[in-house]
Formats: C-alpha cells, structure tokens, sequence
C-alpha cells in the first residue's frame, strides 16, 4: 500500500456497501475521498445487495483481473408464493397458487441444487445479447432468450426459516457459490423446482475471495479516515496485491526490476516449487508487487509492469503491458 507517482493511491479498500448505492456509486465515493483517479471494483453488487465489495485503486486496479474468478459467499433472503419480473424485490411481483412449502422441501431442494450446474440468467441482467444488454431488452418489452451458463454451488445451507404467513415463507440460506452465479436465479428456479413461485428478498454478501465482510470498513468509517488526507485512507488501505496472496510471489532485485520493466527476462533464481508457473507476482526490494510474469524453467517473463520504467532524459518511461515472453 503506498502513494502513486500521480499523487493518488495504491492499494485495495475493503468496502462494507449498504443496500441503495450502485457498485459505480461506491467507486466514485472512493475516488472522491482519496484524491486517486484509478478506482474499480471486483464485482458488482446490485443497488439492493448490500456487503462486502472490494475496490482498487492505483496501481491495483491493474490486478483486478485476478480476482474475478474467485468464489463468492452470501446470506440470501428467499421468498416464496411470488415471482418478480427481475427475479428480486425490486421487480413488479405475481403471486402464485402453487402447493404449500415446508421447510423440509426447501432443504430437499437447496441440496439438489448444488453442484455443476447449468443456470440461466436473469432477463433483467447484464448479459449481451447481439451488442445489447438483456435488461434493456427487457425494459423495452422484447423476448430475452438467454443461454444457460456453467456454474456450480458449492453449498445452499438454509439458516433460517418463517411460515407464520403459511402462503408467503421466507427462507434465510447460506449461499456458497463459483463467480458468475446470479443468486436472484437461485431463487427463481428453487421456487420454480417447488411448484411455486420465488424471488430474492434481500442478499448480503459475505465473502469475495479472501476478502470478508467482517473486515470491511463502512462509508462512516472510510469517511473518518478520509477527514485526514490520504494519510488516513493509507491506515485503511490494503497492500496491493491483498487477496492475492495464495499467488506464487518472487523476490527480485532492482537491477531484475529494472529489466522486467524493459519486457526482458529474469535469470533463474525462483524457488524449486514455483520454477513454472502462469502466474507469478514479482516482488521489488520495497515490499511492492512490480510485475505480473510467467516462470518458465525458474526463469521470470514480464506480461505486465506495475513498476515505472526508469527515467530517460529526466522524463519517467510508461509502464507497459506486455504478452509473455519466451
């Protein structure tokens, strides 16, 4: 975590996101208090979902890419007798006269829910179709015929369960799932393996890879530290490659930091267990991730510079995205 050479930040911002802000709002927030033009998150939360949500700034943005695929963890909020239009709470709702749900059923389902699966996504998503968004379609009336994706739940485990309203129960599930899931279709098509309908009511999430709610900072928070300079954000702020770090790492000199932000290769110098590796993060003499490589044969391959190439003529190089080499 460290200061930019453009004055901003570098480093990632573990963000508790209320229910009601956009993912984009929360990158502007931080923008804004940091003073850093590079910020982006690492998956988006619908306005109504609330929890935890990583954002990056700087030089980390770079590395968002990496976390992408991460698994996901949620506390989701089922509930039945309805269908909704976008599959949540915020869609126009339908009521079903389907059989009654015992909790008992809704446990028979959630196990046969997890596992591979193939999901469809919700028609009010953001998934293109020939150039456009599904939701827009939908908003315009059209049919959206989207393909079913892979998947896989790893674990639906119900938490909570009321029938006081014996037409309308409210299922609380633990939802432990790959990236890409849309919890909203979890809950359409447990309703609809049910015999009824099924919307989401609300959804927190819990975990994004490494990164847990329980460890984010909420908007009150980041605000307070944010009344002092980036010197406060910097308390707050993550190291730059923080969720990363089951990723091999290489220690490299300055001499090697240099090279690698010249596109050249590293002299084999890895440890034996990480002599090849796709992906492999390079660590400067400061502490500081300076290049995503490749090792091939113990040997590093720039394919992307985090580090500022050496000055020419007094006026700092760029920092290059390369294709591995060799």
């Amino acid at each position: 975590m460290s200061r930019d050479r453009s004055g901003g930040l570098d480093g990632v911002l573990v963000v508790a996101k209320p229910s009601g802000p956009t993912s984009h709002d929360v990158v502007g927030l931080v923008r804004r208090l940091s003073g850093t033009r590079r910020v982006g998150h690492g998956g988006t939360l619908d306005p109504f979902a609330a929890g935890v949500l990583p954002v990056f700034l700087g030089r980390a943005t770079r590395l968002v890419e990496y976390h992408l695929g991460h698994g996901k963890r949620y506390t989701a909020t089922v509930c039945f007798g309805e269908t909704s239009t976008t599959d949540d709470i915020d869609g126009q709702r339908t009521p079903i006269a389907g059989p009654p749900v015992s909790r008992a059923a809704v446990e028979d389902g959630l196990r046969a829910m997890t596992g591979p699966l193939r999901q469809v996504p919700p028609a009010y998503s953001a998934v293109q179709v020939a150039g456009r968004r599904a939701y827009q379609m939908a908003r315009a009336g059209e049919e959206v015929d989207l393909a079913p994706r892979d998947i896989v739940v790893e674990a639906l485990d119900l938490l909570e369960w009321d029938d006081r309203d014996a037409a309308r129960p409210v299922a609380v599930v633990d939802v432990r799932c790959s990236a890409g899931t849309y919890v909203r279709a979890i809950a359409r098509d447990l309703g609809a393996r049910l015999g009824t309908g099924a919307y989401l009511g609300a959804l927190v999430r819990t975990e994004s890879g490494r990164f847990r709610l329980d460890d984010a900072i909420s908007f009150d928070t980041l605000r307070e530290h944010a009344a002092d300079g980036p010197t406060g954000i910097l308390r707050v702020l993550r190291p730059v490659d923080a969720g990363l770090e089951d990723l091999p790492h290489a220690r490299v000199t300055a001499d090697e930091v240099r090279r690698l932000g010249e596109g050249l290769p590293t002299g084999p110098k890895i440890p034996l267990e990480i002599r090849t590796s796709d992906l492999v993060l390079a660590v400067g003499p400061g502490g500081d991730v300076v290049a995503v490589c490749r090792a091939v044969s113990g040997v590093l391959h720039p394919s992307k510079v985090l580090a500022a190439r050496p000055a020419t003529d007094g006026r700092p190089n760029p920092r290059p995205d390369l294709r591995p080499s060799g």
